[in-house]
């Protein structure tokens, strides 16, 4: 778990209570402040799994370079080396 979604997760309680607090006292301000603050934690924690996610596929990728190229032509193809792959 990255920075981000704890932050996210940390938001959205905290939007969520004072959405809460603004619905029990009737203040409408503090209520959309809280909905604001709830989608920013959404969002902050939809990023950080994001981040995992690509983190763990780079991590358990093999990258393999392959130092021929192929030259394609209207009648034939042929391989050569790459000498700036070397």
């Amino acid at each position: 778990m990255n920075k981000d979604r704890v932050k996210g997760m940390i938001d959205e309680v905290a939007g969520g209570a004072r959405r809460k607090a603004g619905e029990l006292t009737g203040n409408t301000q503090m209520q959309v402040e809280g909905m604001v603050q709830q989608a920013k934690g959404k969002v902050e924690k939809a990023w950080g799994k994001t981040k995992d996610a690509v983190s763990d596929a780079v991590q358990n990728t093999e990258v393999h370079i392959d130092s021929r190229v192929t030259l394609k032509t209207k009648n034939s193809a042929t391989s050569v080396d790459c000498k700036k792959c070397k």
